[in-house]
């Protein structure tokens, strides 16, 4: 594999909650720069049938790809289901997901065995995460699927009533399990861990997809050789949608981390050809 050091590391999500990623990342290798590429136009995955779900996907990430980036990261549950395995497949570079390092996490530290995972229900009917742990001795994985958590993120909404109606519905089964560990297995949800946190309970440990990913990242450069010195790398922002509305949602849930946003065009993106 003949891939530039100092070449960006490019992170793909459907929407804005890959964004807890691409910060994850950053924290965690300010010298690196990156480009993210939110598919806002085609935003959510977690109701598309997978095979919907893969074409854009690839889509997105050849797009990337063809930006030149050294490594891709899947910053979506959703996605990572759909096209982790065509994607390393696909791309001479080093390919990261969110689902693995997750559920590796959670049977580490789970107490009990017992796991919950919050996702979409594409993620849900995927089934990724009971695979990633069916070889984990003494486990038990509870599923919920929490479709409208995506909508409050991309809306800039992280608390009041109604998004904590929603959670006290959602979360239901995985208090009813009794499960200690939850994984919030979107890449959305670690922007609403306070009100999910508040529903389960202090005595729950939840993991983030996001930072596990952030770590995963970090592995995979250094065993490739990849990691690129310096301080501060730079931040490439690109959306499918309305680059104002990235970038004011952006700000609202992450501060001053999204700088400027470039648009992507979805028709842009569609001119790269996509092998079904």
């Amino acid at each position: 594999m003949n891939v530039d050091q100092n070449a960006p590391v490019g992170i793909f999500d459907s929407g804005f909650g890959g964004l807890t990623v691409a910060r994850a990342v950053v924290d965690q290798l300010p010298g690196e720069d990156i480009i993210y590429l939110g598919d806002t136009a085609r935003a959510p995955y977690g109701p598309r049938p997978i095979a919907e779900v893969r074409h854009y996907a690839l889509t997105c990430l050849d797009a990337l790809v063809g930006m030149g980036v050294k490594a891709l990261v899947i910053a979506c549950n959703t996605a990572s289901a759909a096209v982790l395995a065509d994607a390393r497949e696909r791309y001479d570079v080093p390919v990261i997901e969110v689902v693995l390092p997750a559920a590796r996490r959670a049977t580490r530290v789970s107490r009990t065995g017992r796991v919950g995972v919050l996702c979409t229900q594409a993620t849900a009917t995927s089934k990724a995460y009971d695979d990633a742990m069916a070889a984990a001795v003494g486990v038990e994985v509870t599923t919920a699927v929490c479709p409208r958590f995506v909508d409050f993120v991309e809306a800039g909404i992280t608390g009041g009533p109604e998004l904590s109606a929603a959670a006290e519905e959602y979360l239901a089964p995985i208090k009813a399990s009794g499960a200690d560990t939850v994984i919030l297995g979107c890449t959305h949800y670690p922007l609403l861990s306070g009100v999910i946190s508040y529903h389960l309970g202090d005595e729950v440990t939840l993991v983030s997809s996001a930072d596990e990913c952030a770590n995963a990242t970090y592995a995979m450069l250094a065993s490739h050789g990849l990691l690129r010195a310096g301080a501060h790398g730079n931040r490439r922002f690109l959306t499918t949608g309305s680059p104002e509305k990235f970038a004011m949602i952006g700000a609202r849930l992450l501060g001053e981390f999204v700088t400027s946003v470039e648009a992507c065009g979805k028709m842009s993106l569609e001119q790269v050809k996509v092998e079904m």
